[in-house]
C-alpha cells in the first residue's frame, strides 16, 4: 500500500468517525473508522521512514577531478599584439 492509499485509509476512516450517522447492528462504525485512522497513520509513518532511508546519496566511487585551464596571457593570443 502506498501513500495515497494511506491517506485514502484517515479519510474514510474520518467518514465514518465523524461525518455518518449509520447504525448498524453489531458494527460500531466510528470505532472502524478510528482503527482505520489509525492504521493509515501507522501506513504513512512506515512509508516516510523506507523513503527517507531511499534517499541517501551515496558519493560516487571515482572522486571527479575537474582540470584547471590556464589562460596565458602573451600580448598575442587575443589577437591584439603589443
Amino acid at each position: 500500500m502506498g501513500l495515497g492509499g494511506c491517506i485514502i485509509l484517515i479519510g474514510v476512516g474520518a467518514i465514518l468517525t465523524f461525518a455518518t450517522d449509520w447504525h448498524m447492528e453489531g458494527v460500531n462504525l466510528p470505532l472502524v473508522g478510528v482503527i482505520f485512522m489509525i492504521v493509515g497513520l501507522i501506513g504513512v509513518a512506515t512509508f516516510s521512514s523506507i523513503a527517507r532511508r531511499r534517499r541517501v546519496v551515496m558519493p560516487p566511487s571515482a572522486p571527479v577531478i575537474e582540470e584547471e585551464r590556464h589562460h596565458h596571457r602573451d600580448g598575442y593570443s587575443d589577437g591584439y599584439g603589443v
